[in-house]
């Protein structure tokens, strides 16, 4: 072999290498606030929902087409299957729709839609069995088990039960200095609606009440029924949003909406209860003024926990310790404006923030030994952008 030849094979046979190490796209979808009516009263500037690639080793998202929808598909779920996505449409009816995801081309077609068995979803989630969605119907107070019948499509809800009590303060007595944070606490507010790792439980966060429901779920019919305890009550007028169960399944975080708190807790999941044992600010000692929280997303490893901040528009971090208590880690601008939510991709080494307000996504790099964050420069323009998803 000559020189010439040489030269050609092993460029050959680097080009062959890169390609069998190029990692596939991954297919990534946006929900958005897209009705005349949007958010807080101000207008819906999205589409629908939006069907991205993201390159993996770049984090580089690429726009390949809308499901045009008018209904404010705030919040969307994917089944394990990666074959069917679920919305919730935050109108005043109330309903979610269900979606088959085309597996050559990735593209949405939507099966049907059925009512979310109350106003204003705000949040949904896939019940661990495969067989139920689960809604928190934030307008109407309301939480509601659909089941999934055939070929993926939605039913009528078997289950909706209308929290009560008594409503939290205006503002929260243990919110940052000089905040002025007054949201939902007019009436019952449900904010999110999980099952626990087991599946025999759902808990859902009622803002408005400052409370998490706790029920007991029959998975063969759909059934909720009050655990006893029915609830875990949060400081009055704290507000909390959103949850989740850390990876060891024994340890609960909550997340509090107009006191900028995590509360960390123990979960008995054979008696259904929580035991705090943390409380702890999402922002910096030094924070003044107003905040709203809005996400909390645990990193695949279960070392570091994220949250949002929105007015001081930062993601936060903390580092998990051995009993499952948090430390302040560090926190990262947005690089936009009102983060209504976050994800962290498949690979652990990118979040991706809606900055609802401005119109964008931001990529962000992450650390996976320090979880610290850094831009990548990437903004992705999506008309108020509420939830990113992948598959």
């Amino acid at each position: 072999m000559n020189r010439r030849q040489f030269a050609k094979s092993a460029a050959l046979m680097g080009a062959a290498s890169l390609l069998r190490g190029a990692a596939k796209p991954v297919r990534t979808y946006v929900g958005t606030y897209s009705s005349p009516q949007g958010p807080e009263g101000s207008k819906g500037r999205g589409s629908g929902i939006y069907r991205f690639d993201m390159d993996p080793q770049s984090g580089y998202l690429t726009q390949r087409s809308v499901f045009k929808d008018e209904t404010n598909p705030s919040w969307i779920a994917i089944d394990r299957t990666r074959t069917r996505l679920y919305a919730a449409n935050e109108t005043e009816a109330g309903s979610v729709s269900a979606f088959s995801i085309d597996p050559s081309s990735g593209d949405l077609d939507l099966l049907n839609r059925a009512s979310s068995g109350g106003a204003g979803p705000a949040h949904l989630s896939l019940h661990l069995s495969g067989k139920y969605v689960l809604v928190a119907n934030y307008a109407g107070g309301t939480v509601a088990v659909l089941p999934i019948i055939e070929d993926g499509k939605v039913g009528e809800p078997v289950d909706v039960h209308k929290h009560s009590g008594t409503v939290g303060p205006a503002k929260a007595a243990t919110g940052p200095n000089g905040s002025f944070a007054i949201s939902g606490h007019d009436k019952p507010h449900a904010h999110m609606v999980e099952s626990d790792p087991t599946g025999h439980f759902v808990l859902v966060a009622d803002l408005g009440l400052d409370e998490i429901f706790i029920y007991k779920f029959d998975i063969a019919s759909g059934k909720m029924t009050p655990n006893n305890p029915p609830s875990f009550k949060l400081p009055s007028g704290d507000g909390p949003r959103h949850f989740l169960f850390q990876t060891n399944r024994h340890w609960f975080y909550t997340l509090q909406e107009e006191s900028s708190t995590l509360v960390t807790c123990d979960w008995d999941s054979a008696r259904g209860t929580l035991k705090p044992k943390q409380t702890i600010s999402t922002l910096p000692k030094d924070f003044a003024g107003t905040d709203f929280t809005s996400e909390i997303v645990q990193s695949p490893d279960g070392r570091f926990l994220y949250v949002a901040n929105r007015l001081h528009d930062t993601i936060a971090w903390f580092s998990v310790g051995g009993d499952g208590k948090l430390a302040w880690a560090g926190e990262e601008w947005t690089r936009g404006d009102y983060p209504r939510s976050f994800t962290i991709d498949p690979t652990g080494k990118f979040i991706y923030s809606c900055n609802q307000r401005s119109d964008a996504i931001a990529c962000f790099k992450r650390d996976i030994k320090t979880g610290e964050l850094a831009f990548t420069g990437q903004y992705t323009p999506v008309g108020t952008p509420a939830i990113i998803r992948f598959a």
